[in-house]
């Protein structure tokens, strides 16, 4: 099957766009405050896991040989920042306010 060259640049340009929004992570990575240092390393993970999916699916599409592992690293990592977000999200609701 062959794949139209514009949707190659989707995902390459997809995963350029990434990078930028790596400096106010990384700015929250050297916060004093613990909560914020937390929540910056996990969109840290998220950034991270992005670009690897949208790079490996990217490289699994241009090169002739199979990238997919590194797409599926990337959703791992994804998939695990978004289950640590989405428990801290029930635990949060399940705190009584004061």
């Amino acid at each position: 099957m062959d794949i139209p060259d514009w949707f190659k640049w989707i995902f390459l340009g997809l995963a350029f766009l990434q990078i930028p929004g790596l400096a106010p992570v990384i700015h929250g990575l050297r916060e004093l405050d613990s909560g914020t240092r937390a929540k910056a390393r996990l969109d840290l993970l998220d950034s991270i896991g992005t670009i690897l999916f949208l790079g490996g699916a990217y490289l699994s599409l241009e090169a002739s040989e199979s990238w997919f592992w590194l797409a599926l690293a990337g959703l791992a990592l994804g998939g695990a920042d978004y289950a640590v977000k989405g428990v801290q999200l029930l635990r949060a609701r399940r705190r009584p306010t004061a």
